[in-house]
């Protein structure tokens, strides 16, 4: 050691629970973290992927547990546990990260997947905020809610899941306002476009519903769509913004002294966010035209 004092890692064995870390940019996020000294509870639906989560770990600080967000049992159940395992160190921060991606027009988009997006995206993660809200108190710890460009600019073809993500922002705004007298801090992180393994679900989700939807309703709709579609994939594709630019910026949220209220992950994130405070609605619709048709 020669005569040093060993640095400390920046987790400081924190507890903290990644929701949606099955895959993509929860899985990475779960990984830093716990290898920046975090205890990781990674939310995972099944129990293969946690089992896969635990050995790339590796280190011993990450342990898997079972959630779907969507269900209240599982998420009490969830929350019992984590409950236990921190006992009087309360939890220092969730990452409110699992959601899924309906992209359709919306004229093409059935009520059951419109709601299906809402409560995966927007009443899943008040659900378990709510029910995390206790040991978060006791640790005075931080709330991060994971939305994206599409938070502050609805997209066409994507107007179910960026109605997910603007009331995701309102929710987040609002838990900020109210929890912090309770020593509690909530913050918004917006990832631009991301390749990632949810590309794959969100073209078979589209086609299914365009599937689903009357022949002469699609066919007004079909060839724009497959056209965004691909060049939805190919910008992610060549986007320079990575997953672990993403678990960076959560990994900072829960480690600086005073997170800000939001933090946006690529060029094309910030740069939606600047165009849709600055441009007026009809310049705003001709630029997106630009790009959707």
């Amino acid at each position: 050691m020669n005569g040093r004092r060993r640095r400390a890692t920046p987790g400081h064995g924190r507890a903290v629970l990644v929701t949606g870390a099955s895959s993509g940019l929860g899985r990475v996020c779960a990984l830093r973290l716990a290898a920046g000294g975090f205890h990781v509870f990674a939310g995972v639906r099944q129990e293969t992927d946690g089992e896969r989560l635990a050995q790339d770990a590796a280190h011993g600080r990450l342990t898997p547990v079972r959630v779907d967000v969507t269900d209240e049992k599982s998420v009490a159940a969830a929350a019992e546990r984590i409950g236990e395992e921190t006992g009087g160190r309360g939890l220092w921060g969730l990452v409110n990260n699992a959601g899924i991606c309906v992209s359709a027009p919306l004229e093409c988009v059935p009520p059951a997947q419109l709601r299906r997006q809402l409560d995966t995206n927007v009443v899943g993660q008040l659900a378990v905020t709510q029910a995390l809200l206790p040991p978060l108190r006791q640790a005075r710890g931080r709330v991060v809610n994971v939305t994206s460009g599409l938070g502050s600019v609805a997209i066409p073809f994507l107007g179910a899941y960026a109605s997910a993500q603007f009331a995701k922002e309102a929710l987040t705004d609002v838990l900020r306002r109210e929890l912090r007298p309770h020593g509690v801090a909530v913050t918004v992180v917006q990832p631009g476009a991301i390749m990632t393994p949810i590309w794959g679900k969100v073209s078979d989700v589209a086609r299914d519903a365009m599937a689903g939807a009357p022949g002469q309703v699609a066919a007004l709709y079909r060839d724009k769509f497959e056209q965004f579609l691909a060049y939805n994939e190919q910008q992610a594709k060549e986007s320079p913004t990575r997953p672990e630019d993403f678990a960076r910026a959560v990994g900072h949220v829960l480690t600086v002294r005073r997170p800000k209220a939001r933090y946006r992950v690529g060029a094309d994130a910030r740069r939606v966010s600047v165009l849709a405070r600055v441009l007026p609605d009809a310049a705003l619709d001709r630029y997106l035209r630009s790009i959707t048709e």
